[in-house]
């Protein structure tokens, strides 16, 4: 018997497993990488092509369902429909809850539909889940700027442009832009 449960615990594992979303590629390694890349990058056209690559690593979806889900939650989303785009991330992340480009890409609809709150909420765990995900840490900050939350803002995008100076938000922590740090001018 003491042989059997182990087996069958495993099994269970397995089959639970098997049924519901499985674990995200894990791209750590290789996006540590891209943001070295992009910290060392000389031009905006080379900081893009390594963004454009670390994107294909955040959306590359658990299995196929969870794949199909985010494309067509994206591409609903470019087409400025909404609604449809929130229910097939609101399915991505119900069936994917370890995800964490579910929740950014879910988060990214609530902030188009001006709904920051939630937008909030979902850019919190897409970083829980992802801590170092530059466009999460930058829709955060620009979530926070819509909500007021000027200091909170400042210091989400001092932290995404860390990771990535190259970003288009830049101009918003620029002299004079409304994420601009505080201080003595000298």
């Amino acid at each position: 018997m003491r042989f059997v449960l182990p087996i069958l615990v495993g099994l269970a594992a397995h089959s639970a497993h098997a049924d519901g979303c499985p674990a995200a590629p894990d791209h750590a390694d290789t996006l540590a990488e891209l943001v070295s890349q992009i910290q060392a990058a000389e031009t905006e056209v080379e900081a893009r092509l390594i963004s454009n690559r670390m994107w294909e690593y955040w959306a590359d979806a658990p299995d196929e369902p969870a794949q199909e889900l985010l494309d067509r939650g994206m591409e609903r989303r470019a087409a400025y429909d909404f609604l449809a785009a929130y229910e097939a991330l609101d399915r991505l992340v119900a069936y994917c809850p370890d995800y964490a480009e579910g929740y950014n890409q879910r988060a990214f609809v609530s902030y188009l539909r001006q709904d920051f709150p939630a937008a909030l909420d979902d850019l919190d765990r897409a970083l829980a889940l992802s801590p170092d995900h530059i466009a999460a840490l930058s829709g955060r900050a620009l979530t926070l700027l819509g909500l007021q939350r000027l200091a909170e803002a400042r210091l989400d995008m001092a932290r995404a442009l860390s990771l990535n100076p190259w970003l288009p938000e830049r101009g918003l922590a620029a002299p004079g832009g409304p994420l601009a740090p505080t201080g003595k001018d000298i």
